[in-house]
């Protein structure tokens, strides 16, 4: 699990809290070193609601990523893969910090007319619940936050919350219409400029009507234009370099770039694919720290560093033809599943780059890494981007024609590999001589366009499909663990490490502290329980790559 960052509006916000008026009275219901609503600042509820918003997103995003291969994956078993209690600070977050704090805002941006906040707030709400749903299914909503009058609040199913939550953006969009005499002192998202808050909303949108399958929804928002379709306006949150009293670094960055080295593991899977087709992108994702991987070009298997380079692949990876331990070319991490100990290879291991951790970029020096290097952290958690509609549009294109897909997949791409490259600058140390010339991002745009050409059956195509949306994906895997049980590509994609791993994780266990402590919360038995809008087949039939 990543570090929680705290920012400096969050130790503000506590310092309230914290130094309220002192009382005497022992008979108070309310809390005397509490901030009430009608004390408080919504613009400290606003900021702190935005941060812990972030710190949920980038949590489970990881998460989700690890399901699909964008991040490593480190359990053999899908059943036992996350235990309750790895996300009970999730589900904290989610509901004691960010909905708390929107709910107590509200009281007093509605009675002052403050709809700029509110609907901030809105979105941040929707979002929220949303990929809550998407999580766990259903979830305590319409009674969530009833404090000592309902300590059990009980589940709302995943479509009411879902309508809730359309609600909700529509009621953002017309305050944000609506204008307001005071804004915010802190929009850490896109600094008071509203017009692009209503693209978001109506992006967030298209990501409930992708999910619930309803295309004439999705393609009446598209026909508006009203969405975020420049990566200008892409919905992302901007961190800082500051290490401590806050560390306000991001907190890949933080976990990574330390004085013994990495901590998490790269994906072999995406590696292997960026490497394998040249991909743009690959110097920007990946830090190499070491020129060879043991058991790879010629490099001697190493026991103590790399104990897999001395295993023989299991007989599933080499029926399938699937890379196994140990690449080429530096690029050092592990494959689906692999639960191995952590051996003394912090300083040698791949790690996270430049995009979107703002690390080191790549430039081929295979030096290690230390505190501060590169962009000293100041990254980005991507929440809505242009290229993800661009990915959402191709989905709904292939609904009747695969391949009808194409130009919005090639369209996709190309925004993908823009963005990540804009990045490069962050690093102080940028070698632009290693940046990808115009030709060589046409080259490899053309390498997908004849390669969907060549494809001789949907499947392929959509194989092709699935993979650059999960590469454009790196940084906030929500959207990637969604398109796989939506659609069950790509196929291809990397197996478990072990050979029966179970059933593919449709929705996860309920957080402990929330099955625990809450009396209308059964704990599911089983990781197969589908989320409403995944009317799929079970598993292990579906997804089709597992």
């Amino acid at each position: 699990m990543k570090k929680i960052i705290k920012y400096v509006v969050v130790l503000a916000l506590s310092g309230v809290l914290f130094n309220s008026c002192e009382t005497t009275e022992l008979g108070l219901i309310d809390d005397p070193n509490a901030l009430t609503p009608s004390q408080a600042d919504p613009d400290f509820y606003l900021s702190a609601a935005q941060v812990d918003f972030t710190k949920f997103v980038e949590r489970v995003g990881e998460i989700m990523g690890e399901t699909v291969r964008v991040e490593n994956l480190n359990n053999r078993n899908y059943q036992q893969a996350y235990s309750p209690t790895n996300f009970d600070t999730a589900w904290e977050e989610a509901y004691q910090e960010v909905l708390q704090n929107i709910q107590d805002m509200t009281v007093l941006t509605t009675e002052s007319g403050f709809t700029n906040h509110t609907a901030i707030g809105q979105f941040i709400e929707a979002y929220t619940i949303t990929l809550l749903v998407d999580m766990f299914g259903d979830i305590p909503y319409s009674e969530a936050l009833l404090a000592a009058d309902n300590l059990n609040p009980a589940l709302d199913s995943g479509s009411d919350v879902y309508a809730a939550a359309l609600t909700l953006l529509d009621n953002a969009i017309a305050n944000f219409n609506a204008g307001s005499s005071v804004d915010p002192a802190y929009d850490f998202f896109y600094g008071g400029d509203y017009d692009k808050w209503i693209l978001a909303c109506n992006t967030l949108k298209l990501r409930l009507y992708k999910n619930m399958g309803n295309t004439a929804a999705f393609n009446s928002i598209i026909s508006s234009g009203n969405y975020i379709q420049d990566t200008a306006d892409d919905l992302q949150f901007t961190w800082g370099t500051n290490q401590v009293q806050p560390d306000t670094r991001h907190p890949d960055y933080a976990d990574n770039y330390t004085a013994t080295g990495g901590s998490d593991y790269q994906s072999i899977w995406l590696m292997n694919l960026m490497d394998e087709t040249n991909d743009p992108r690959i110097r920007y994702f990946f830090y190499r720290q070491n020129e060879t991987v043991p058991g790879s070009d010629g490099t001697e298997p190493d026991e103590e560093t790399l104990d897999c380079s001395l295993q023989t692949p299991p007989a599933h990876y080499v029926a399938g033809g699937f890379v196994f331990c140990t690449l080429p070319n530096g690029y050092w991490g592990r494959n689906h599943g692999n639960d191995a100990g952590i051996p003394p290879d912090g300083l040698l291991r791949t790690v996270p780059g430049v995009y979107p951790i703002a690390g080191l970029f790549d430039d081929s020096s295979f030096s290690e890494i230390g505190l501060g290097s590169g962009g000293g952290g100041n990254g980005v958690t991507p929440l809505l981007l242009a290229s993800t509609v661009e990915f959402w549009r191709a989905e709904v294109a292939a609904e009747t024609s695969v391949a009808s897909a194409k130009p919005f997949l090639l369209s996709a791409v190309e925004m993908s590999i823009d963005k990540v490259i804009s990045f490069g600058t962050k690093d102080p140390d940028y070698d632009d001589s290693f940046e990808p010339t115009d030709a060589e991002i046409e080259a490899y745009l053309t390498s997908i366009d004849d390669a969907f050409e060549a494809a001789t059956d949907d499947e392929s195509k959509l194989n092709i499909w699935g993979e650059q949306f999960l590469i454009s994906l790196k940084g906030n895997g929500h959207d990637g663990f969604n398109m796989y049980r939506r659609t069950g590509y790509p196929t291809d994609i990397e197996p478990n490490l072990e050979p029966d791993p179970g059933s593919f994780i449709r929705s996860f266990l309920y957080p402990a502290t929330a099955a625990n402590t809450n009396s209308s919360i059964d704990q599911k038995s089983t990781v197969t329980e589908q989320v409403f809008w995944d009317t799929n087949p079970a598993s292990p039939a579906f997804p089709l790559g597992n």
